[in-house]
């Protein structure tokens, strides 16, 4: 079973099929526990809002070692549309990173922010983030009634 990109909990399943006229299918299941170097709540970061609506969203970066994690921001492609924070809630083990619309936002949003990392298990952090932040509202078209 391949396991990388989860963390915590995991379960997969197969279905087999044999020559057995007794048995033709059966289903094979698996689970198990990946266990990681750096935990994070979520590598995706999805926002949705209108234009001038502040939006925000936070992904948490924990520490699964028990050596000090450092992260370095390294790459952000999305400085018209979006700033981000990190905020360390407890020093060197957990980290929080707020991504927050700017002002003026519409569109749709694409990027990521790639982070370094300080332990060799785990180099490389990249956080995605998708969004779509639309126009205020304009004057809805008006039908003329039948008759």
């Amino acid at each position: 079973m391949r396991t990388k990109g989860y963390q915590g909990k995991i379960q997969k399943s197969a279905r087999i099929v044999s020559n057995d006229p007794a048995r033709k299918y059966e289903q094979l299941g698996i689970k198990g526990f990946v266990k990681v170097s750096i935990a994070v709540s979520s590598r995706y970061v999805y926002l949705y809002g209108k234009e001038g609506q502040e939006v925000s969203r936070v992904v948490d970066i924990q520490a699964k070692l028990d050596k000090p994690l450092k992260i370095t921001p390294t790459a952000f492609n999305l400085t018209e549309k979006l700033t981000y924070t990190i905020e360390e809630a407890e020093k060197d083990r957990h980290f929080k990173i707020k991504f927050k619309s700017l002002p003026g936002t519409t569109g749709r949003v694409n990027g990521f922010l790639k982070l370094q990392t300080n332990y060799p298990q785990k180099p490389e952090l990249t956080i995605w983030v998708r969004g779509r932040f639309e126009k205020k509202d304009a004057k809805a078209p008006t039908s003329k009634p039948k008759g």
